[in-house]
């Protein structure tokens, strides 16, 4: 049971590495229960969702931590990092 859980994460963040918009990590990252547009389960991983989004092409705007940041995809949109909730733009 827990293997199919870190799969589910591989596979979130592999898909990740392909994401171009705000839209994309929203679509992947999706879930009912989250407080955001999307959740990210797997913080406590080897592998991070930014480390996904470089790979993507895309940029840091902001930094206060690992767990809190903003990031601007290739086609200038953006999203905001809180601990696993991902939001839509940057919301700093």
């Amino acid at each position: 049971m827990f293997d199919k859980f870190w799969e589910l994460i591989d596979a979130q963040l592999k898909e990740l590495e392909g994401a171009k918009g705000a839209d994309d990590v929203i679509r992947i990252l999706a879930s009912d229960s989250c407080v955001g547009d999307g959740f990210f389960a797997g913080s406590g991983g080897d592998e991070t969702v930014y480390d996904s989004l470089l790979t993507a092409g895309w940029s840091f705007l902001w930094s206060e931590a690992d767990y809190y940041y903003a990031m601007r995809a290739p086609d200038g949109s953006a999203i905001t990092y809180i601990e696993g909730d991902i939001y839509r733009g940057n919301r700093r």
